[in-house]
């Protein structure tokens, strides 16, 4: 497809300018994230801990490298990181959600559960109910509905719906309910809103690209 192709074409340009500027971040930066939208998430692992190597400044908030490392199946590595972007910022419940999942991964549901981060400042919407979700004091169709009973502007409502069927989808799937983490994944996929956002919301619109089409075609 076009977005494979340009992801090639994006990490073959920054391979051939590694080798003349070894020690760009950006470059790897660059090449890190064309190498997890491609799913060769061990090869963005290796390019994101280049980035730590050349600037240790990076690892605490360098929340990429904690969700590669989840899609490598490394998720002792991802939960410390994830730990470590807690002391980075304190109020991001994204963070917590997926040190939750690194979490439930290596030890279980309910180590993971125990173990959830404490947050005392608001995050914003949706994150406060997705959270409570994750805590197991709110069901998933809750989160959505409780989203389509405000009166949002058109785009808000967009956002919230976004991460909403994300992270509803990822909590469906690690639960082991897959088609209906499919059918969230899909919806997510699905929302413009994200692909277009900016660098955040456009790196978990990959995720859940990604997500949905490992479910969507299983080895």
């Amino acid at each position: 497809t076009q977005l494979l192709e340009k992801l090639h074409q994006t990490r073959e340009a920054a391979t051939a300018a590694i080798a003349s500027h070894p020690d760009s971040i950006d470059l790897y930066s660059r090449r890190g994230d064309a190498c997890f939208f491609l799913g060769k998430f061990a090869e963005a692992v290796h390019d994101y801990d280049r980035m730590v190597v050349l600037d240790p400044a990076l690892d605490a908030s360098h929340w990429r490298r904690g969700i590669a490392c989840f899609y490598t199946g490394q998720f002792e590595q991802g939960a410390a990181q994830f730990t470590r972007y807690h002391s980075y910022d304190n109020v991001d419940r994204e963070n917590g959600i997926w040190r939750y999942l690194c979490q439930y991964k290596a030890r279980g549901q309910a180590a993971a559960q125990a173990e959830l981060l404490k947050y005392e400042k608001d995050d914003r919407e949706p994150f406060g109910n997705l959270y409570r979700m994750f805590e197991g004091d709110l069901a998933p169709a809750e989160v959505l509905e409780r989203i389509q009973a405000q009166t949002l502007p058109e785009q808000e409502r967009e956002r919230q719906l976004f991460y909403a069927e994300l992270y509803v989808g990822l909590f469906e799937w690690v639960e082991g309910r897959h088609d209906s983490a499919r059918t969230h994944l899909e919806a997510a996929t699905l929302n413009t809103w994200g692909p277009r956002a900016g660098y955040g919301p456009q790196f978990m619109w990959h995720v859940a690209r990604l997500q949905f089409e490992q479910l969507s075609n299983p080895p």
